[in-house]
């Protein structure tokens, strides 16, 4: 029986490894909790999965900034940018664009 968030959270993935919403959850919960290689994978594994998700990029890039990997932040910000400009979700695309513009 999970007991905690991040068991409750990975029990929903594993139970249904496409649901969106339950691997961004993950993902960010191994980011808060500071796991955050497991939290890249998570990340990676949604924007695999659902390319259109753009949390994923936003947060993935974020946490990709906090590991140091300030280059391949910039990448999913691109890839974050395409996929917003694509889908005309303007508010998330200005978000990656201004973290984007804070690594120049």
């Amino acid at each position: 029986m999970p007991s905690t968030r991040l068991d409750i959270l990975k029990s929903m993935v594993e139970q249904n490894p496409t649901d969106s919403f339950a691997r961004y959850g993950l993902a960010m919960e191994y980011r808060n909790t500071g796991q955050l290689e497991a939290a890249v994978g998570e990340f990676r594994a949604l924007i695999s999965a659902n390319p259109d998700y753009s949390p994923g990029y936003f947060h993935g890039g974020q946490t990709l900034e906090r590991m140091g990997r300030t280059e391949d932040a910039r990448q999913l910000y691109l890839q974050g940018i395409e996929v917003t400009t694509r889908g005309g979700d303007q508010h998330a695309r200005s978000e990656m664009q201004g973290a984007l513009d804070l690594l120049d």
